[in-house]
């Protein structure tokens, strides 16, 4: 059997790695050495179940979609990560993140956002553990997640709204990094998604793990067997699709569908379809496909949503995209659009634009009628009404 988990190297076939600034060695190092026995002490586990429990909210309930369904012509569960505290699947990881930043004996957080639900998240833990928090974020995204900004600012954390390249998430990535690199000692970088150098991207996805552990359970109180004949999730880094898959991974049962952002079209040149027009590259520490020119340099992406407009993917999704484990589809900005007015006009459920790529990959697949299929909704749609609003003017 194969396996598409991370390697003894920090690799994903041939993604992954750490490849760092000489000043960071000593941080990516002890995280390295130290993030897994940490994570499988008896203390590390207690904490972190409890406040997932009581803090966050968790288990998030598996949704049977019967509206949806009859649609789509199968039987599809939404497994609801916007019933979290703080609206998405986010808060997942940042608890996870900021218990062993305090292990580790780290008094200041860092963090890059985009969506800006990471952001907030990173803000609410630093708040509750009573910890300095400085958020990176594009100022594109500043402006038209204002509110999540405000969010932030409420939470105590500081805000730092970022001007170069296209001001969106790589620009807010390599501000952190700068920062961390200036303040290696005492500063610990809470990484929003699967990627970043080792371990970043099997951290994250460990932390996120527990989306997964539940279908399991879940199903199996509803189906009667504990797993699904596909999983659905949306990617830009790939935090949400990287916990809903973990415990499938290696279950060749299970098939894998992953919706990147589309843009206006694959070929249009406005585009954050990594996955489809990356070519293998370094970016942000790792080892994974990138949208770059042909000498190297990266190319802006777009989308309608700030959470997936990143010029790489996390090494665990480049290797199952390469390893044709997953199937990758593209939804473009309209069909985002369509499937999240659909949601809420026939579940009552309004999603956020990141987890409305995944249902607009519904339309792309085809499913038998006893298909069993898991869509996760990785956050709710409140940070985004501007976008619904304006796209109901036009």
């Amino acid at each position: 059997m194969k396996n598409y988990l991370v390697d003894n190297d920090g690799y994903y076939g041939e993604f992954g790695g750490a490849y760092i600034p000489e000043i960071l060695h000593k941080c990516v190092e002890e995280l390295q050495d130290s993030y897994l026995k940490i994570m499988e002490t008896k203390e590390f586990k207690e904490e972190f179940e409890q406040l997932l429990r009581d803090y966050v909210g968790r288990p998030t309930p598996l949704y049977h979609a019967k509206r949806l369904s009859e649609r789509y012509g199968c039987k599809i569960y939404l497994k609801r990560e916007d019933l979290n505290h703080t609206g998405a699947h986010k808060i997942n990881n940042t608890i996870g993140q900021i218990l062993l930043a305090r292990k580790l004996g780290k008094t200041r957080i860092i963090a890059e956002t985009g969506a800006g639900q990471h952001g907030v998240a990173t803000a609410t833990v630093c708040a509750l553990m009573n910890m300095e928090c400085v958020v990176y974020m594009g100022k594109t995204d500043v402006e038209r997640q204002h509110i999540n900004v405000q969010r932030m600012k409420m939470l105590g954390a500081t805000v730092c709204p970022v001007t170069s390249g296209n001001m969106t998430l790589k620009d807010a990535t390599n501000e952190a990094i700068r920062d961390w690199c200036c303040n290696p000692s005492n500063t610990y970088y809470i990484i929003g998604s699967t990627v970043g150098p080792h371990p970043y991207p099997d951290m994250v996805s460990r932390l996120q793990s527990v989306i997964s552990e539940e279908i399991k359970k879940q199903l199996l109180e509803q189906e009667g067997r504990d797993h699904p004949d596909y999983l659905i999730a949306c990617v830009g880094g790939g935090s949400n699709a990287a916990g809903t898959i973990y415990h499938y991974i290696n279950d060749e049962r299970v098939k894998i569908v992953l919706a990147e952002a589309g843009g206006k079209g694959v070929d249009s040149g406005l585009s954050a379809a990594t996955i489809q027009l990356g070519k293998t590259g370094i970016i942000h520490g790792s080892k994974t496909l990138v949208m770059q020119s042909e000498d190297g340099q990266i190319e802006e992406p777009y989308s309608i949503s700030a959470g997936l407009d990143y010029p790489g993917i996390g090494p665990i999704h480049a290797n199952l995209a390469v390893q044709d484990r997953a199937t990758i589809l593209a939804v473009n900005d309209d069909e985002t659009l369509e499937a999240a007015f659909e949601l809420t006009q026939i579940e009552g459920i309004i999603p956020a634009l990141e987890s409305a790529h995944a249902l607009g990959a519904l339309k792309k697949v085809s499913f038998n009628p006893d298909d069993v299929v898991v869509l996760t909704v990785s956050g709710r749609g409140d940070k985004d009404m501007d976008t619904y609003i304006e796209s109901m003017r036009s």
